[in-house]
């Protein structure tokens, strides 16, 4: 009875304050988060500082062809010691680099996986699970590794990507969840929870390098999965951690002047509170030291500093690189992240605003329910009013210039997703999607070129899933079963010559198979494409 009432609301443009309350219904900020730097004094600093001025020489002088390698790998020694040799050792006859790294250190692996023969995709997926699963506690974790302990097994998304990422782990858990998993979707929701406890955030990933900054706040979905299974008991368990992570993102929304933005809070001048990504440093990412130092020198007339921090805050947003973040739309000296309020990151805290909501209710504390409440509103409004382009789509808003960025991407799709969009919108959305990002085998990320792995001619697994559920949301099963078929054949026409899954596809052109470009080769596994397989294939082809 709620629910067709709430529908029949959502065809009233005049009822779209009282649509999102009932939304929210159905469904007291905690204390600031620990800094990730007062936290983290209990593990060893990034490798950047851990090494000095050898790291800085392994990363330029390109030692390995992955700038990941060196991070990853773990000193068989004493870090100031090695670095003590080194110093003795740099200007010596004869010296190499390569070899006193591979004296001094133990480099990461990656395990050789060889699937039986003859699995099909579904045997595979489900074959797959336990070769990515990893345990990783104190115990397990050498001395001076980047690695960051997990008190509970977590999913990697496979290749070089050796441990957990944030918002890959949503859509690896729509997996889980297909494959009765619900064990590892409790784990790794207890493990986000433990690092919200010690760092005020989820990382971008358990490294200490990527603790400066987080990546799009899934975790508020991850509990509403959790409580199809469990009920309300999951919204109440993980209400400390929700609010934690909601007053992250938050910080110094209540000092910002209007017109300005501090960290992850843009404050509009009209009193407008809305987001955007941000990093916490502003130096080359240890991971792609050797890039970003490149990308800095070729931004002429801007302080490096500056770059790097766009740099970090797009790997934020998981979108590193799009289009999207580029001044010139072609080049990444051009990135300008943090000048940009995206339309993905503001409807995840719009869904993180109403999970919290939630949660409150479970809790029978009204107060918090209708502070929430009224916050969400207030985010759907902002949404509405900044991130709406009259051409016909969502999209991204630089809040320097004072005008939308006028860039079709996939990340439209997000307020339908999360059930942010007006009705009307929402349909005009679907549409621009369709004739502008829809190709024979899916769902191009945006409509350039550019060589960056974010944009066409790659489509994403993620992407494709939100899409599906935002066309759901607002009654268009048959869009969602277009986008959901094409992208499944792609995955079953790669699996079928190559026997794998990969973490991107081509959607578009002559030649079906795995995406391309960004800063490193393609990547097999794979965690948030196997996740979203399952759920295609139980979709739309569930004899299969």
């Amino acid at each position: 009875m709620f629910e067709s009432s709430l529908e029949r609301r959502r065809r009233v443009p005049s009822a779209r304050t009282s649509r999102v309350a009932s939304l929210l219904l159905v469904a007291g900020l905690a204390a600031l988060p620990l800094s990730y730097a007062a936290a983290a004094s209990t593990l060893p600093p990034p490798p950047s500082e851990l090494y000095g001025d050898l790291f800085v020489a392994v990363q330029m002088q390109q030692i390995f062809p992955d700038q990941k390698t060196f991070v990853d790998a773990v000193p068989m020694s004493d870090p100031a010691s090695i670095v003590q040799q080194y110093e003795q050792s740099k200007n010596q006859p004869n010296f190499d680099l390569k070899q006193f790294v591979l004296a001094h250190f133990t480099l990461p692996s990656e395990p050789v996986i060889t699937p039986p023969s003859g699995q099909t995709l579904r045997e595979h997926i489900d074959w797959l699970w336990p070769k990515l699963t990893r345990t990783t506690t104190a115990s397990d974790v050498p001395p001076n590794s980047s690695l960051i302990p997990l008190p509970k097994p977590y999913v990697v998304p496979g290749g070089r990507f050796r441990e957990g990422y944030y918002w890959d782990t949503y859509f690896t858990m729509l997996g889980l969840q297909e494959a009765h998993h619900e064990d590892l979707v409790d784990d790794m929701l207890d493990d986000f929870a433990y690092e919200i406890d010690q760092f005020g955030h989820i990382p971008n990933g358990n490294r200490t390098y990527y603790l400066s900054r987080s990546q799009p706040p899934f975790f508020g979905l991850m509990v509403q999965l959790a409580a199809k299974v469990e009920g309300e008991r999951a919204y109440q368990k993980y209400l400390p951690e929700l609010k934690k992570e909601y007053a992250y993102w938050m910080q110094d929304a209540g000092t910002t002047p209007r017109g300005d933005a501090a960290r992850n809070v843009v404050v509009f001048k009209d009193g407008t509170v809305l987001n955007r990504y941000w990093d916490a440093r502003d130096t080359p990412r240890d991971e792609s030291y050797y890039e970003d130092v490149t990308t800095a020198k070729q931004a002429s007339g801007r302080e490096p500093t500056e770059v790097y921090r766009d740099l970090r805050a797009a790997a934020e947003s998981g979108w590193d690189f799009s289009s999207r973040w580029l001044g010139d739309g072609r080049t990444l000296s051009t990135i300008r992240t943090t000048s940009i309020v995206p339309v993905d990151l503001n409807s995840l805290l719009f869904s993180l605003e109403v999970t919290i909501a939630k949660g409150c209710a479970y809790a029978l504390d009204f107060r918090c329910t209708a502070d929430y409440v009224k916050k969400a509103e207030r985010r759907a409004e902002g949404i509405n009013r900044y991130l709406w382009n009259p051409k016909g789509y969502y999209g991204d808003y630089d809040w320097r210039l004072g005008k939308l960025t006028n860039k079709v991407s996939a990340a439209a799709v997000y307020p339908l997703f999360v059930r942010a969009a007006w009705p009307k919108r929402a349909g005009e959305t679907l549409h621009t999607v369709q004739t502008q990002l829809l190709k024979s085998r899916g769902l191009a990320t945006t409509t350039v070129q550019t060589g960056q792995q974010w944009d066409a001619p790659n489509g994403w697994a993620p992407l494709h899933w939100l899409t599906i559920k935002g066309a759901q949301h607002y009654e268009d099963p048959k869009f969602a079963k277009d986008v959901g078929t094409r992208f499944l054949a792609d995955v079953k026409q790669v699996y079928a010559s190559d026997q794998k899954l990969v973490e991107k596809y081509v959607v578009e052109g002559p030649n079906a198979g795995g995406g391309g470009g960004g800063e490193y080769p393609l990547q097999d596994g794979f965690g948030w494409t196997n996740g979203v397989t399952l759920k295609l294939l139980d979709l739309y082809a569930p004899g299969e």
